[in-house]
């Protein structure tokens, strides 16, 4: 794989401290962000009319919002189900939290159930949501704080949306890096010893989703694997006092029960901005939250939480994270080939990573109506285990323009859609 110069990744620790990034937002401002998209979310989801589930969940909650680093964030947690057959939960900035009956039915046990909870609350005790806000829209945060991002005569939603504070498909409160993925598996661990869990369930649970393919349209997809999650869990418990676990209620087999005799989810209509997870607007819109790229001949647009790094023909995009070991695993690069054949450029790749693979036929395709060949690759991620690559080449008169984009073997179907758009948005010049 090309590399990206410049470009740093650093796992977090075991034991290492656990504090909330730069931060323009207040806390009470994350207050806010929550309060006002929890109203969306209950406008839009059937909440669980069965109060022997809702008060489960409650109580196993607010077992965790006790723990002390739940406590000393000073945010008043707040747990809904919503009869939604998905296997998903997220925690707004602030602290309201919603589950999906999806989820009940999907976890083995409470501290499974717990883990994924805890795991929900360190985003919120973190604030990773309006931490990923700040570094989006950090100048305009500076002027004037929140009151400047939602300025303007459009509803409160609208302007959240926007300013990538919304549930859509360009949030920044809901979708986190695998640094951000790691902390929150920390501080998560953290809360479920504390209240007597066995943390490495949590991790087992999230394993068992990614082995078993039931990764869903959102929770994984938002929650990018860090790792090796059970093994970086053990290794935070040992940084923990020993404990014995056994915080199990005893309610779980009969709450399991009352979730499976629940009766389907009524349909509400779609609102804009309010599916926590969706998916971006149509391929060759600018959605809001993208930026536009122009090269060398070309323009693109891409999410405005990655990054640009080289210059000139070579170019990479990519998240933050999604660079390691100066290889990146999870983006698009960007260059141009003399030659004019995709069959040499694959022997020059190949050339400089041996272990790269054809996985298919190559197939034709159209970008910017121009006549383009997309052939699939394999080769082994810097992220641990196998990477796919979709490279695509379009003859120019310059020579070939290609683009290939990267993701772990266990990420590239839930990207795919982003990568497509992104490939849609290229015009040529």
């Amino acid at each position: 794989m090309l590399l990206a110069p410049g470009s740093t990744w650093a796992a977090r620790k075991p034991g290492d401290p656990l504090k909330p990034g730069f931060n323009l937002f207040s806390r009470q401002d994350d207050v806010k962000v929550g309060q006002e998209n929890a109203k969306q979310v209950l406008q839009q989801y059937d909440v669980v009319k069965n109060q022997a589930v809702q008060d489960y969940v409650q109580r196993l909650g607010q077992k965790l919002a006790a723990m002390p680093e739940a406590r000393q964030s000073g945010f008043d947690f707040t747990f809904t189900v919503l009869n939604v057959d998905e296997i998903n939960a997220f925690a707004l900035p602030g602290g309201p939290m919603f589950i999906y009956t999806g989820l009940l039915k999907a976890v083995d046990n409470e501290a499974q159930l717990a883990g994924v909870m805890g795991h929900e609350m360190s985003h919120v005790i973190l604030r990773h949501g309006t931490h990923e806000a700040t570094k989006a829209n950090g100048i305009q945060m500076a002027i004037g704080g929140l009151g400047a991002l939602l300025g303007g005569s459009e509803s409160t939603a609208s302007k959240l949306a926007q300013a990538g504070l919304g549930l859509g498909g360009n949030s920044l409160i809901l979708k986190f890096s695998r640094d951000a993925e790691s902390e929150a598996d920390a501080l998560g661990s953290h809360l479920m010893s504390e209240a007597g869990y066995e943390p490495v369930q949590m991790a087992k649970f999230f394993e068992k989703l990614a082995a078993g393919g039931k990764q869903g349209p959102q929770f994984l997809s938002d929650h990018p694997n860090p790792g090796n999650r059970e093994a970086a869990i053990v290794a935070e418990m040992r940084t923990l006092p020993a404990r014995m676990y056994g915080a199990d209620t005893g309610q779980f087999a009969r709450v399991k029960k009352e979730v499976a005799a629940l009766p389907p989810p009524a349909k509400k209509p779609q609102a804009a901005g309010v599916t926590p997870g969706g998916s971006v607007p149509p391929a060759g819109q600018v959605p809001a939250g993208s930026k536009r790229y122009q090269g060398q001949g070309y323009t693109l647009n891409y999410p405005d939480d990655w990054q640009v790094t080289g210059g000139g023909s070579d170019v990479t995009i990519a998240p933050r994270d999604g660079i390691k070991d100066q290889q990146v695993g999870f983006g698009v690069l960007i260059g141009a080939f003399s030659g004019r054949s995709s069959a040499d450029l694959i022997q020059k790749l190949k050339a400089d990573n041996p272990k790269l693979q054809v996985a298919g036929s190559a197939k034709n395709v159209k970008v910017d109506g121009a006549d383009a060949q997309m052939t699939m690759l394999s080769e082994d991620s810097p992220f641990g285990g196998g990477e796919t690559d979709a490279l695509v080449t379009v003859p120019r008169q310059s020579g070939l323009f290609y683009l290939i984009f990267a993701a772990p073997d266990r990420d590239y179907a839930r990207v795919e859609k982003t990568f497509q758009q992104l490939l849609d948005s290229v015009r040529f010049q």
